[in-house]
């Protein structure tokens, strides 16, 4: 049995004391079983049992950014016609944020280790229940004392999750060893306290577009979501088309500030974080005194339960510097072409004139983010593939006067053994936040290593 405590203290939050200080606190234990006497008959298949389990409060002050115990003041010259003229002034850069507290959670873990034959097959599992609250996040004010947007202690949130691990020893002699490894996780969270509301915009790129330490999400759901508006196909046309906040059918006549009943008029498409994931690893190992050892590493990756966001590539008007997307080639380009594509066509100068430049904009806009453009987020992913050659030390040590030596060549991020085709080449891993920013890369890497 094991249990700790801690007084936490910190005076960022403000001047309310009582949010000040709060204790933390940790128990937990552990029961090794096989080595209970009743246990002894079942030595010869089951090498070990242990239980473990843990309950904890535990807490964090928030964000580094969220750290203005008092007003904040700040000194700026003032602005004059003439430089001459300029002098210095102090101006509020931040109000007093009197009622923060910590961000808590409680915390349940329970878990249980098996190994069996001789320690040659390990099982473990893990299971966890949290319960966050008093999270800490931008919620919008009534703008008294200038400013309209404040970090508060708005949301709570609960997440639930399981991991399994596996390991054994597949073949085993003198010479050969074959070893595997397999890891299940999965991880599900829902946001059950909300004190704060976004746009419809926001809440389908799934940022906010000035703050991008703002999440948008609703409450009921997870706390990172894909939300979409309802494609309605393309009109003779080629263009796009989609259901508003009114349920109608339309190009382009879309309130993207709209703030109320956004679960009626959006789709919840999925969370984006995925809710499963794991790897499978085998381990190839030959070994001769003479020769020395030769071992193979193949890694594979995996992840599902959520969705992706296609890259929003489609606009109402393109130039010569434009990166065109592939989906283009399927595009509408003639009459009845609706019935069999749903990438919409090049729009032309005509029906810029007709509905208007914004209009158009906000509808092939409005269609990046439609649920058109929506992919299965599930892959399998050839991780790692190493071939690593240990000289044998004999040889070494007569040869080159050194302790040992050996040579790996590995292959990262090989390719996708599996993924939706939706995605068309896009990566299901990346996520493109905004400034400079690539996919994951492919790398090739050879190591030498030599021990004196």
């Amino acid at each position: 049995m094991n249990g700790t405590f801690r007084y936490e203290g910190t005076n960022r939050f403000g001047e309310v004391q009582s949010s000040r200080w709060l204790p933390t606190w940790n128990v937990s234990g552990a029961w090794d079983v096989s080595n209970e006497k009743f246990m002894e008959g079942s030595k010869s298949w089951l090498s070990q049992m242990k239980l473990r389990g843990s309950y904890s409060l535990t807490a964090d002050v928030g964000p580094h950014w969220v750290n203005n115990a008092d007003v904040i003041y700040k000194p700026r010259n003032s602005w004059r016609p003439f430089t001459s003229a300029a002098e210095s002034e102090i101006y509020i850069d931040y109000l007093a944020n009197t009622e923060l507290t910590f961000e808590k959670k409680h915390e349940w873990n329970v878990g249980v280790d098996f190994t069996f034959l001789k320690d040659r097959i390990a099982l473990t599992f893990d299971a966890y229940w949290r319960n966050n609250y008093d999270l800490i996040g931008m919620v919008y004010t009534q703008g008294a004392g200038g400013q309209t947007e404040k970090y508060a202690n708005l949301a709570d949130m609960k997440s639930h999750g399981v991991e399994v691990g596996l390991s054994t020893i597949n073949i085993q002699t003198p010479k050969f060893r074959w070893t595997t490894d397999f890891i299940f996780s999965s991880a599900k969270n829902k946001v059950t306290s909300l004190e704060n509301s976004c746009n419809a915009y926001y809440l389908v790129v799934g940022q906010h577009s000035t703050n991008p330490y703002m999440i948008p999400t609703l409450k009921g759901y997870p706390v990172r979501t894909i939300w979409s508006y309802q494609f309605a196909g393309l009109n003779e046309e080629g263009l796009p088309q989609v259901y508003n906040e009114s349920g109608e059918k339309t190009i382009g006549d879309v309130n993207i500030q709209e703030t109320k009943d956004l679960e009626k008029f959006l789709v919840y498409e999925g969370p984006q974080d995925p809710t499963w994931y794991g790897s499978l690893s085998n381990t190839f190992t030959y070994t001769h005194p003479k020769l020395g050892k030769l071992s193979l590493d193949v890694f594979i990756t995996y992840s599902g339960g959520n969705v992706v966001r296609l890259d929003p590539v489609f606009s109402s008007s393109y130039s010569d510097l434009s990166t065109l997307p592939r989906e283009l080639k399927n595009r509408w380009m003639m009459a009845g072409d609706e019935a069999s594509t749903n990438i919409p066509t090049i729009a032309s100068r005509n029906q810029v004139d007709r509905y208007g430049a914004y209009t158009l904009s906000t509808a092939y806009n409005v269609y990046n983010y439609s649920t058109e453009r929506i992919a299965i987020g599930d892959f399998i992913r050839l991780k790692e593939l190493a071939l690593t050659y240990t000289f044998p030390e004999n040889l070494i040590k007569k040869t080159f006067l050194i302790n040992s030596a050996s040579i790996k060549l590995a292959a990262t991020n090989l390719c996708l053994l599996y993924a939706d085709k939706k995605l068309n080449g896009q990566d299901p891993e990346f996520i493109n936040s905004g400034g400079v920013s690539t996919p994951i890369a492919k790398q090739f890497t050879a190591t030498v290593r030599l021990g004196f």
